[in-house]
């Protein structure tokens, strides 16, 4: 194994891994992480608020994680820093674990953020000790849990590579340059997070003009490999759950484009459409958050009609 920084001989299972951000992705990292007997300790800035402390601190306690009163205290304790936060806060996350960052401890930055973004993370671990490593996500996280793909970036990915492949990551180095995995991922997403938008979008007129049916029968001669009924229903589900995480990453995505010299017209506008939904589901268009039923219904259609019943009186 490349060295890992760590000096005093223990394997990957017995480091302590800090997770920063106890949302769905930082709880699922821990639970996998915690079945296997991995020491994690978490911290999230939810947990300074009563409204929504209650929760994170009962997951903590059923999975055996600790959590710390601080990003500093969280890094001071770990060998491994999973930052898992929404992509605006990527910076501002790294430069808040700094403090407490132990030498030769690495940095695996989870988040969607633009590579240059990433680039001024990694300026700030590195510079305090650390090993700073960019980790691209390139599907959703639930169905896959801990074994997503994972592609990893900057000149420490290499070291890191099989210290999470010991810990249960399906991780892969994609460049020893910093910024190449997170351009592949945030490339994808131009069309990922813009096919999400431009469904709920095209589905819902055509629910509203009543030609859904055919819309669909023609796409699926289009496209044979996609049930774009079952596709649908789960891009809904995904954007009225976590859109407004996804619209903060689009933003990102938009950033990345225009780091090319373009202007992100496409990615502009899916960041507005997400948002948009996003706000909707705030203000209980699609029921209660929190309970089981929010966002599971049987279709596509049940969400797209309550977006027309809010819509037809509220031209957008």
């Amino acid at each position: 194994m490349p060295s890992t920084g760590i000096s005093d001989g223990r394997t990957p299972l017995a480091w302590q891994v800090g997770i920063v951000g106890y949302g769905e992705v930082g709880r699922i990292l821990a639970e996998d992480l915690r079945a296997q007997g991995v020491a994690v300790s978490a911290h999230d800035l939810k947990l300074a608020d009563a409204a929504t402390r209650g929760p994170l601190v009962a997951h903590a306690q059923a999975h055996g994680v600790s959590l710390s009163d601080s990003h500093t205290a969280l890094a001071a304790g770990a060998d491994l820093i999973l930052s898992a936060v929404t992509a605006s806060q990527a910076v501002p996350v790294a430069k808040a674990c700094v403090p407490g960052v132990r030498d030769g401890s690495f940095f695996l930055d989870f988040n969607s953020a633009s590579p240059g973004a990433k680039q001024r993370a990694a300026a700030l671990i590195d510079a305090a000790g650390g090993r700073y490593v960019e980790g691209a996500v390139m599907t959703s996280i639930p169905p896959y849990r801990i074994r997503v793909p994972l592609l990893l970036g900057g000149g420490s990915a290499e070291a890191l590579q099989p210290v999470l492949a010991a810990l249960g990551f399906a991780p892969k180095v994609s460049s020893p340059v910093l910024g190449v995995a997170s351009a592949t991922k945030m490339c994808r997403s131009v069309m990922i997070k813009g096919l999400e938008a431009m469904v709920i979008e095209s589905f819902t007129a055509a629910r509203f003009h009543g030609v859904e049916d055919a819309v669909i029968a023609s796409l699926q001669e289009t496209f044979p490999g996609i049930d774009w009924e079952k596709q649908a229903s789960y891009f809904f589900q995904r954007v009225i759950e976590h859109g407004r995480r996804r619209s903060e990453e689009v933003r990102e995505v938009a950033e990345t484009v225009r780091e090319a010299g373009l202007t992100p017209w496409s990615a502009s506008g899916t960041a507005e459409r997400q948002a948009w939904v996003a706000d909707l589901a705030d203000n209980g268009l699609f029921g209660h958050k929190g309970t089981p039923a929010f966002a599971r219904s049987a279709d596509w259609r049940t969400e797209a009609d309550r977006i027309l019943a809010f819509v037809q009186p509220h031209k957008e």
